[in-house]
């Protein structure tokens, strides 16, 4: 370890802030006497302290962004009809100080805008930076030399906000954005993927297609691309931001870290410490703060989630707040906060491990100031600026080494196919109980993305399933071979999971995950819920599955559209249970499965999630389940519905129908587009003045709030728009009010008649629905012009 004797200096304190000690360079002449190294990470390779200090370091100076819903949400979008809770707040420079003189160098300005994510070239010669000048433009690339001259605009798209840009090892600048219009499935933000263009900003192309946010990019020493991504399918949405990592032409996106931690809510700014493959050093954030809270060093090699594979955290009581069952925003509570880490390398080794540059709060609200991290001692205080403004994003001025540069290994047109392999799916750390055999077909399933949302606050907005964010597309089934191999081409770009089934169709596992490939790409894993730590157990070259063609899915029943519980289901029971299950029948005592559409969803839907008959687990816990714990092997529907029911005799096609949706997740509306924005739930013709009037009538004044909280309070179907005297809140309503009450709701199934919502026949997109979806083809179509000149060599510009 480090053994340092403090020496006596001008002026010179230790002072304790937030709890913890720091050292103020400023003040700090050389203190520090090196007597023996041996790094935490790395080869034992070390500096003295003051040889770390004594390079230049670039950073930028800013307000901390104000406080939005999610920790993605830091950029407050100017474009038309988007979502905000946060404001812009401007004034922000970028600069570069010399340590230890601190001179400091102002490269660039601004009192209307704000600069932030610099990445400086493999030379040190160039910056890549994001900036917006004032509150009416958006955030793009630009480039600026380390001397403060030649400033460049390189995007400039309308609308559309240019992040944390990169500078890959071949030129092209990688970069995150949301230009593909699409929005946050359990809120309303626009959210943003990772796109590359060249380096004088033509021919910008999007890397990544997952269905919410990926962000915070660095390259690895090995060239590939690591990334926070947030994701979740089937799965609760408040701890999904883990560590990713793929090649620079947007292939083999897999995970690295973190997917299955329930606290940090977020996992941000990782960077691979120079002269290791397997740490990582990276923020613990809470979901719904900034981007802050403690910084973390990883060894990966010691696991995949929880806290054994932290092997250092600042502060040091963070450690605590560690857990894979616990709240997404426990790193909200640190004090002081940290973010933005950088691994400084050991002059003439090219290897880190030891010392970090950072920033933290001072104990002076919200600002920043740089500081230097110990590994195997304190805090250094490096730089605080003069006024309100805090720092950040700091990184040394110093010539580095530049990775390889990973060839190209997709094609570039829209819509061809790719494959993917899986080489043994009962390799994995969650199949316990599972024979070889039991395993016969693979179901891939899209997740599609979500375009459209309600500006009114409701749980996903709108309302689109019961208690699960996710619309369902089923792409098809394909063989699982003898030896547990299956090889099959899939659509390129869709965010696609999937489930293995067994002989009767009913789910073994699920993803709760998602993965994609590129045109041409073909991606392969070992299993289901594989150690991604391990070696293959199969060699590739040995499996039944590539010895074949790739298998093609069949689709599903002749449907192509996502899944529509009104027509895909709701038809089944209408033919086989209403006998008894209908208002008044026998069973609707236990049941009613009648199809009349009520708010959010239609009868039959709410009366089967709220009794608890499926065996779904909506937006499930982030543990990873055994088999057959859930879904179709775990419904109390399938169970009745397998072993005979009174004289209920369904077909092998509807048996198959009902068991899909339930291993779905039981999903309900085939699309977040909605006829109703303005009312509760989006999906309701009734507005909040005839809702009022029914709250007034029957006494029930958390009317409107139990629709809007359907997932938690669970409410009856107690409107009825299909039969409305047959809505049961009619039995609340006193004899003078009935005739009032019931033209309000046949008022509601007028509307639903004259405007379809999207689980009828007929709806159709209407007002900004409709304007978005026109936007989201015209961005469509700017890719493609984008993507066919890539392919022929030509060059165009934002």
């Amino acid at each position: 370890m480090i053994l340092s004797t403090p020496l006596p200096w001008e002026g010179g304190c230790l002072h304790r802030e937030g709890g913890g000690m720091s050292i103020r360079f400023d003040r700090l002449c050389s203190i520090f006497v090196l007597i023996s190294a041996v790094p935490v990470f790395a080869a034992d390779v070390s500096p003295s302290l003051p040889e770390v200090a004594k390079q230049s370091v670039l950073f930028v100076t800013r307000h901390q962004y104000q406080r939005d819903h999610h920790n993605t949400h830091d950029f407050f979008p100017v474009a038309e009809h988007e979502f905000n809770l946060g404001e812009f707040t401007p004034g922000s420079a970028m600069k570069i100080i010399e340590l230890p003189s601190r001179k400091i160098t102002t490269l660039l300005e601004t009192k209307t805008g704000v600069i932030r994510d610099p990445d400086l070239s493999y030379d040190a010669r160039k910056i890549v930076f994001s900036m917006r000048r004032d509150t009416q433009d958006s955030y793009h690339i630009y480039e600026i030399n380390v001397d403060g001259t030649g400033l460049r605009q390189l995007t400039s798209l309308k609308d559309a906000d240019d992040l944390d840009p990169v500078i890959l090892p071949d030129g092209h600048i990688l970069f995150s954005s949301t230009r593909e219009p699409k929005y946050c499935l359990c809120n309303r933000h626009i959210m943003g993927n990772l796109y590359r263009m060249e380096p004088d900003g033509a021919n910008i192309i999007q890397i990544s297609k997952n269905t919410l946010f990926d962000n915070k990019p660095s390259v690895m020493p090995d060239g590939r691309i690591l990334y926070t991504r947030w994701e979740y399918v089937d799965r609760e949405q408040l701890s999904a931001q883990g560590l990713w990592v793929c090649n620079p032409d947007g292939t083999r996106h897999q995970l690295i870290w973190g997917n299955n931690t329930q606290s940090p809510g977020g996992i941000q700014d990782g960077r691979i410490i120079p002269g290791t493959r397997q740490q990582i050093v990276c923020t613990f954030s809470p979901c719904h703060d900034r981007s802050w809270g403690a910084i973390a060093l990883i060894n990966r090699s010691l696991g995949m989630d929880g806290p054994k594979p932290v092997v250092k955290i600042w502060p040091a009581s963070a450690r605590r707040l560690i857990a894979e069952v616990g709240s997404c925003d426990a790193f909200a509570v640190c004090n002081p906060k940290y973010e933005d880490p950088y691994p400084l390398t050991y002059p003439g080794t090219g290897i880190a491990g030891r010392y970090f540059l950072s920033i933290r709060t001072i104990g002076k609200g919200e600002k920043t100031a740089i500081v230097l991290l110990d590994a195997e001692g304190e805090d250094v205080v490096l730089h605080e600026e003069v006024g309100p403004l805090g720092c950040f994003d700091p990184m040394p001025v110093r010539a580095r080494e530049k990775p390889p540069v990973v060839p190209a290994q997709r094609k570039y047109d829209i819509g061809s196919e790719g494959a993917l392999y899986i080489s043994d799916v009962y390799n994995g750390t969650h199949m316990q109980g599972i024979a070889r055999g039991d395993a016969k077909f693979l179901r891939i399933v899209e997740t599609p993305e979500k375009r459209f949302y309600v500006l009114r606050h409701t749980w996903t907005a709108p309302a689109i399933n019961w208690n699960e964010f996710n619309t369902k597309r089923i792409i098809g089934t394909v063989p699982v071979e003898e030896d547990g191999s299956a090889y099959f081409t899939v659509p390129s770009e869709k965010f696609v999971y999937f489930q293995l089934l067994d002989k009767d169709g009913m789910m073994i596992q699920s993803m709760r995950s998602g993965t994609y490939v590129q045109p041409g790409e073909t991606q392969g894993c070992n299993g289901c819920h594989e150690n991604r730590l391990s070696t293959p157990l199969t060699r590739p070259d040995k499996s039944a599955a590539l010895r074949k063609k790739p298998a093609v899915p069949s689709g599903w029943y002749g449907s192509r559209e996502s899944f529509n519980f009104l027509s895909a289901i709701q038809p089944i029971l209408d033919q086989h249970c209403l006998k008894c299950h209908d208002y008044g029948g026998q069973g609707a005592r236990k049941v009613v499965l009648a199809g009349d559409k009520s708010v959010p969803f239609n009868v039959s839907y709410m009366e089967l999630h709220r009794k608890k008959y499926l065996g779904s687990i909506g937006a499930g816990p982030v543990p990873i389940f055994q088999p057959k714990t859930w879904g179709s092997h775990a419904s109390k529907l399938i169970d009745i519905l397998r072993k005979g029911h009174k004289e209920v005799r369904l077909s092998r096609e509807e048996l198959d129908k009902i068991i899909t949706w339930v291993d779905l997740n039981a999903p309900y509306y085939p699309s977040f587009a909605c006829s109703f924005p303005d009312n509760v739930t989006g999906r309701c013709p009734l507005n909040d003045e005839e809702l009022t009037r029914l709250e007034q009538m029957t006494g029930r004044p958390d009317l409107i709030a139990s629709l809007n909280e359907w997932a938690w309070k669970a409410p009856e179907p107690f409107l009825n728009f299909d039969r409305p005297a047959l809505s049961p809140i009619m039995q609340a309503v006193p004899a003078k009010d009935k005739e009032t009450a019931l033209k309000i709701i046949q008022t509601g199934a007028l509307r639903l008649r004259d405007k379809p919502r999207a689980d009828m026949p007929g709806f159709k997109l209407s007002g900004l629905d409709e304007w978005r979806e026109e936007k989201y083809q015209k961005r469509l179509g700017r890719e493609a012009v984008n993507r066919e000149a890539v392919t022929k060599g030509k060059k165009v510009y934002d």
